[in-house]
């Protein structure tokens, strides 16, 4: 019930009151006893309309295992989780346009960039908790602290096990290479994977350097980019290219498909970490994450679900739901993920995703990688 709903009411049976009182003074109990139902009743219904049981969420992630998380939470804390997705831009525009009147507390999605879009446009506030600091691994954290991390994945690169030596992979900057000629795939230039990706070799590398990387990387494409992470691995297991730029995750997804066809096509490749040199950067991840809003209207029930979910429990559940990594360095990922072995993560500043997105789009133009 909205508030000036209950002030019209209660103001009403107020008048009510008194007309019906009209030969009692206020030394009469009975007319205390009104007035003082009168209190009990504004104060009740001012609580209830402040505290609600409830937590809203504007979400990009579109996973089985976060519905599975947002259940298990409401059964623990009986807080009702309420999820509205859409994509990054329109969730980030409709908090914009929503101002201080908007419902959401909580905003998740698959890509700091995205995040630092937010923070950029004024749309967050701070999350300052001791626990949810202890939770989350230093290297992935907002160096800010306006948004925290809940899982990461790595953007790596398969290869056909019939037509590719592990030997001849080594580094993002290697996929410009002659070698590779008519042999790569991956997705368009307009997924924001890609864009991420694209970012932090722009952060490390510089504007030059990328610029003819992109154009070697694009003159090398099996076929014009099209499809998911998921479908170029299966472009390699139909022999219509040998490597692939994919997240991580998707490979665990693929080889615990209900689908035999997705799982062969799992089967048909191997996982490559690349820039692992002693003196590289490591390889390429981004995070999902939160971000508080900064209008957010129930504040401490979102502090309770992002405790819980940077929490041993709910961080085992992602990992052995999504393989994604956790962002909680006290658990491990999935026995299927371990079993692609450790490898050194680049340590960019993640707000660098966003930073430098704009400069990203712009090299995948000028290269004309679709």
């Amino acid at each position: 019930m909205q508030p000036k709903i209950i002030a019209d009411l209660l103001y009403l049976f107020l008048i009510i009151i008194i007309n019906l009182q009209f030969r009692i003074t206020l030394n009469n109990i009975k007319m205390k006893n009104y007035i003082i139902l009168f209190f009990s009743l504004l104060v009740f219904f001012s609580c209830e309309e402040n505290s609600t049981n409830e937590i809203n969420i504007y979400s990009k992630r579109h996973y089985q295992v976060d519905i599975k998380q947002y259940e298990n939470f409401e059964k623990i804390t009986g807080i009702k989780v309420n999820v509205i997705k859409a994509g990054d831009d329109e969730l980030l525009e409709r908090l914009k346009n929503e101002g201080k009147n908007s419902p959401a507390d909580l905003f998740v999605t698959v890509d700091a960039g995205k995040l630092q879009k937010g923070v950029e446009m004024g749309l967050f506030q701070k999350i300052n908790s001791e626990l949810i600091n202890s939770n989350v691994s230093d290297d992935l954290k907002d160096v800010n602290g306006f948004w925290i991390p809940i899982t990461y994945r790595a953007r790596l690169l398969v290869y056909s096990n019939e037509r590719v030596n592990k030997s001849e992979l080594s580094t993002y900057e290697d996929l410009a290479s002659d070698k590779w000629r008519g042999r790569l795939l991956v997705r368009s230039s307009s997924n924001a994977y890609n864009q991420a990706l694209m970012s932090s070799l722009y952060a490390n590398l510089g504007e030059e350097a990328i610029l003819d990387w992109s154009s070697g990387v694009v003159a090398n494409f099996a076929r014009d980019p099209k499809g998911n992470d998921r479908d170029q691995v299966k472009a390699i297991a139909a022999g219509q290219g040998d490597i692939a730029i994919v997240n991580s995750y998707y490979i665990g997804l693929l080889l615990s498909s209900e689908k035999q066809s997705e799982v062969d096509a799992g089967k048909s490749v191997s996982v490559f970490f690349p820039n692992q040199g002693k003196s590289q950067r490591g390889t390429h991840i981004n995070i999902s994450g939160f971000a508080m809003t900064k209008n957010a209207p129930n504040k401490e029930n979102a502090m309770k679900l992002l405790e819980y979910l940077t929490g041993v429990e709910a961080q085992n559940t992602y990992v052995n739901n999504s393989y994604e990594y956790p962002a909680n360095p006290r658990v491990k990922p999935s026995n299927l993920v371990q079993s692609w072995g450790d490898f050194k993560r680049d340590d960019l500043d993640l707000n660098a995703l966003g930073i430098f997105r704009e400069d990203a789009i712009k090299i995948f133009d000028k290269t004309g990688w679709k």
